[in-house]
């Protein structure tokens, strides 16, 4: 499976065009433009597999710093401050890696 499988590719393009200069990502904004928060529970579960890239069932701040490019590969990488502020924004049991569960909070809330 694909991300464009689940989100069209004009709104993943769209989505990355609006945060490609450094310190200008919002993981809602993102997550708005791309059509994720459009998508039922299922479909972001999806997507959450397809980003979680070593299979771990979580998201670390190592793979998140790298999220942009799941979407393409030649997007930019998040700073460190964006990536702490997503993680912070999105753990909300403080262990340092977002859960499915977790991730599908932000995206559908």
């Amino acid at each position: 499976m694909s991300l464009t499988s689940v989100l069209s590719a004009d709104a993943i393009a769209n989505a990355l065009k609006e945060c490609q200069a450094p310190d200008t990502f919002c993981h809602k904004k993102f997550f708005q433009t791309c059509g994720l928060t459009k998508k039922t529970s299922q479909e972001v579960k999806n997507v959450f597999r397809i980003l979680d890239d070593d299979g771990s069932e979580f998201i670390e701040e190592d793979e998140l710093q790298f999220f942009l490019q799941r979407f393409s590969p030649s997007a930019r990488v998040l700073t460190e401050s964006e990536t702490k502020k997503f993680m912070l924004a999105v753990d909300e049991d403080s262990d340092g890696k977002i859960g499915i569960d977790e991730f599908e909070h932000a995206v559908l809330s």
